[in-house]
């Protein structure tokens, strides 16, 4: 199985550019991927939203989305409000499971990654009693990769979603720099070089600031001088 789960340290910190360019990172290196938006919120119609956002930047096709609720709200607070039933861990593993195992040949060979994007911070509730660590343990082989201010109060924030993504046996392999300014200040250059050691995991990139405002093509130009070169082995 190769299933990354990309969760983050909050909301609106850059999780879904994040995604699509792990998404564009690995797809240049060669790498079936394929994008999961489990839980889509704010956008009653069948079009609008994360998805749509990775499908701008980066002109992916597999993309996949599961459950969707009208109001800009936690999953659980927004189904609530509309009346609407929230799936099971075990619903949406399955489906993930699937898409995962859909990508192996006739030897078991699998060239296929699958990134499954959560909403807002690690513990948000995607369903009635289960969020990203709970979805985790439905997925053995799974990865984490949280992604993470650089400004001041991310180390913080950056160490308390790993010890607590961990403490729930989640395997988190790496961190991501949801928004990385041009103009760095003393405080984000000490963060980058602080992140790895206090939480023991590799920052495999940072994407730049205002990159979702890109058009495509310098998005996806642009993408592989946001990673670090290991990124790739990782997966």
């Amino acid at each position: 199985m190769s299933v990354v789960l990309v969760t983050g340290t909050g909301t609106d910190i850059g999780k879904t550019i994040s995604t699509a360019a792990l998404a564009a990172y690995l797809s240049k290196a060669g790498r079936e991927v394929h994008v999961v938006k489990p839980i889509q919120t704010g956008f009653p119609g069948p079009s609008g939203g994360d998805l749509d956002t990775v499908a701008e930047l980066t002109g992916m096709g597999n993309l996949h989305g599961f459950e969707r609720y009208p109001e800009p709200m936690a999953p659980v607070a927004a189904a609530h409000r509309a009346g609407m039933a929230l799936p099971s861990v075990e619903e949406i593993a399955e489906k993930i499971r699937r898409i995962d195992e859909a990508g192996a040949d006739a030897s078991g060979n699998n060239n296929r990654v699958v990134l499954v994007e959560g909403a807002g911070g690690l513990l948000v509730r995607l369903g009635e009693d289960w969020a990203m660590p709970e979805l985790a343990a439905h997925l053995p082989g799974h990865q984490m990769v949280v992604v993470t201010r650089l400004d001041l109060g991310c180390l913080n924030e950056a160490e308390l979603t790993v010890e607590v993504a961990r403490g729930r046996g989640v395997n988190v392999t790496g961190l991501i720099g949801g928004s990385l300014p041009e103009d760095r200040d003393p405080i984000i250059e000490t963060n980058l070089e602080e992140l790895p050691r206090v939480t023991g995991l590799p920052l495999l990139g940072s994407v730049a600031a205002g990159a979702g405002k890109l058009p495509r093509e310098e998005f996806l130009a642009a993408v592989p001088s946001w990673f670090d070169a290991s990124a790739e082995s990782l997966f």
